[in-house]
């Protein structure tokens, strides 16, 4: 995925001689022809006029591939690309250790240089920002559209939202700072009693919010950070290298086993980089929080739902029909808590008993291991989905939890016992957040299928019957 908001053409077109000049023709053929000397590798492709000027800045996990896309046919005629193409008499580029570094890279490229094309070429005419608090005693990092004009640190503008926010969740793993917007003051005793989120657990914040970091410790994994931001990924190890020693010297082992972490999280960050496949599918536009209020609301809970389960069926007309389970935890999804089931009591099209087989695998194992069972489970479908989950509670004589359905068609949620669904505004944050639940859950659903309709159509026998890693 680039960094782009452009149109990604095949990079097997062949350039349509008939719309360009020859003149044209011949100031394409030096680019052309560069760009096929270039890379495979993440980096950043620089567009130039016939004076040198940069006219443009993309973001490539494969630099040929990518920049080389605009020399096609599928270029010259996309509306959004044919001013540019005529333009570029000159085409260079920046190598770059990962997809993250070259985000960061076309991101401080687009600041200092901006290319006109850069905003002539956007949609959306509001661009992201990573924005870093400065006046705070414990800094956040955050996302946003409305960067504020003091008190911050900017980075950016980025060109791509989504990966902006893959980015973000990558470097949180390893330099574990809060995107919360709880505001933490060193001196306020109540802090201590706090319940830090499910990020603490996971080891991707540190938690201020319960004073288990000082100040000046997360002051300095923000300055790290920054040094990383900026460019400074060699002199960042350099130092962090010699912190590792002078806190092993000092017997702070703990201390020296975490920044030998990080380190190595650094270095490896090439490795991490694909966004696609390594980062949590945390692309969440909106607020997680606002949402978990609005659920608690409008379905009447108790409590704040903190854990939500999301269930979906995915099949081809009956074959191969597998089911996939996802796990959001204080709004946001959790991938250790992803689990896909291959379904093996139902033969043809039957959603209803594929869902209870499910159910069935899922909440008696939970029972059987003493585990705790979700605050909310959403079920994707209408009411007879609904009904036979909840008939096949009854059957296994266990109380369910809060169970909900959700229905494509209209975006109307069921709930047990009750006649009509329940129909929110499409802006309200809680319909949003189930939306996102139940979207997640039918992705999930539906890679697991498709990657086993692909075994079974190239017939690997030699891994046909191995169980995959996360079946249950």
């Amino acid at each position: 995925m680039d960094g782009d908001d452009l149109s990604t053409p095949q990079p097997n077109d062949e350039l349509s001689r008939s719309e360009l000049s020859d003149t044209e023709l011949k100031s394409l053929a030096a680019p052309r022809e560069k760009v096929r000397t270039f890379p495979t590798t993440p980096g950043v492709y620089l567009m130039k006029d016939a004076q040198g000027r940069v006219i443009y800045v993309g973001k490539a996990v494969n630099l040929r591939s990518r920049a080389g896309s605009y020399f096609t046919k599928a270029a010259e005629i996309e509306f959004r690309t044919a001013k540019l193409i005529p333009e570029i008499a000159d085409i260079d580029y920046i190598d770059a250790d990962s997809e993250v570094d070259a985000l960061l890279i076309e991101a401080r490229l687009i600041k200092d240089i901006q290319p006109r094309f850069n905003a002539m070429l956007k949609d959306d005419k509001t661009f992201p920002y990573l924005q870093i608090t400065t006046h705070e005693d414990f800094p956040r990092v955050e996302f946003t559209r409305q960067p504020e004009t003091s008190g911050v640190k900017l980075y950016g503008p980025f060109t791509n939202a989504g990966q902006l926010r893959g980015t973000i969740a990558v470097l949180q793993r390893i330099f574990r700072f809060r995107t919360c917007t709880l505001d933490i003051a060193e001196n306020d005793e109540r802090w201590r009693w706090f319940r830090p989120c499910l990020l603490a657990s996971i080891d991707q914040c540190t938690a201020p919010c319960n004073f288990r970091i000082s100040k000046e410790d997360y002051r300095e994994d923000i300055r790290r950070l920054r040094i990383f931001l900026d460019g400074g990924k060699t002199s960042l190890l350099k130092e962090m290298a010699s912190d590792m020693l002078q806190a092993s010297k000092e017997l702070k082992f703990e201390k020296a086993a975490r920044i030998r972490d990080e380190i190595e999280s650094l270095k490896s960050l090439s490795l991490r980089g694909d966004l696609e496949s390594h980062a949590q599918p945390e692309v969440f536009y909106i607020d997680p929080k606002k949402g978990l209020a609005g659920l608690k609301k409008v379905l009447k809970l108790n409590e704040i739902p903190r854990r939500i389960e999301g269930v979906d069926i995915a099949h081809l007309q009956g074959s191969e029909t597998v089911a996939g389970l996802v796990q959001f935890i204080d709004g946001m999804p959790f991938k250790p808590g992803y689990k896909r089931y291959k379904i093996q009591s139902v033969e043809g099209v039957d959603d209803y008993a594929s869902m209870r087989e499910v159910i069935t695998r899922r909440f008696r194992r939970l029972t059987q291991e003493g585990e705790s069972f979700p605050d909310l489970l959403l079920i994707d479908g209408g009411k007879g989905q609904l009904s036979a989950v909840m008939e096949t509670f009854k059957m296994l004589n266990i109380t369910p939890p809060t169970t909900i359905s959700l229905a494509k068609r209209e975006e109307e949620i069921y709930l047990p016992g009750e006649s009509e669904p329940l129909r929110l505004s499409r802006h309200a944050f809680s319909l949003r957040l189930l939306q996102y639940v139940r979207d997640e859950a039918h992705r999930f659903a539906q890679h697991y299928h498709h990657v086993l309709r692909r075994k079974t159509t190239f017939d690997d026998k030699g891994k046909k019957g191995r169980r995959r890693r996360g079946d249950v």
